[in-house]
């Protein structure tokens, strides 16, 4: 198995990376949010997950233990495939845990391929997760608290048809000062 890789980055398609590494180039599928953060040419430690199949044999980035531990965590839940628990990864955890308080599987549904049901059975496996890892809803990559995100906003922006990954890149490049919920989805509908 491989632990983690230490290269330069070569940015192809959203969430594919090559990670060069002594001259061997690995191809990594990482999280939009994560993707968006590396830079052509720079140097980066990625945390893998090796996902191996009969006919598949994929590596899968993180820039943090922590957001290896959660697509992993997902992979154990059934029905959750690796790419699904791509998707997933880039909701942020913080909206995550409050809908696992506040039993609301709403923030799950606007990921592809998650309805009400299936989004109902998720949140209860990631009560559980919860349990298993208590710190794994309060922190986002690099340890950054990331529970700002207005849970009125998200489902607005999921109700004019936007994907969880979108909403999430939107809402988190938001300045801080903005006060209410309108001027927030107003701020993310001009940056779309």
């Amino acid at each position: 198995m491989i632990a983690h890789l230490h290269g330069t980055v070569t940015r192809h398609a959203p969430g594919e990376a090559t990670v060069d590494v002594g001259g061997v180039g690995y191809r990594v599928l990482v999280p939009l949010d994560a993707w968006e953060q590396l830079e052509e040419g720079i140097t980066v430690k990625l945390w893998i997950s090796t996902y191996v199949r009969e006919d598949r044999f994929d590596l899968f980035g993180f820039l943090s233990r922590q957001s290896r531990t959660f697509f992993e965590g997902l992979l154990g839940i059934t029905g959750i495939g690796p790419r699904t628990a791509l998707e997933i990864c880039c909701v942020p955890r913080g909206l995550i845990g409050m809908a696992i308080r506040e039993k609301d599987p709403s923030p799950l549904t606007s990921i592809k391929g998650i309805g009400r049901k299936t989004a109902e059975k998720l949140l209860l496996e990631l009560s559980s997760l919860a349990e298993k890892f208590p710190t794994l809803f309060t922190e986002g990559e690099g340890g950054v608290v990331r529970s700002a995100m207005d849970p009125d906003a998200v489902a607005a922006l999921e109700a004019l048809g936007y994907d969880a990954p979108t909403i999430t890149h939107a809402l988190t490049a938001l300045p801080a000062d903005l006060a209410t919920t309108e001027d927030r989805v107003e701020a993310a509908l001009r940056s779309l």
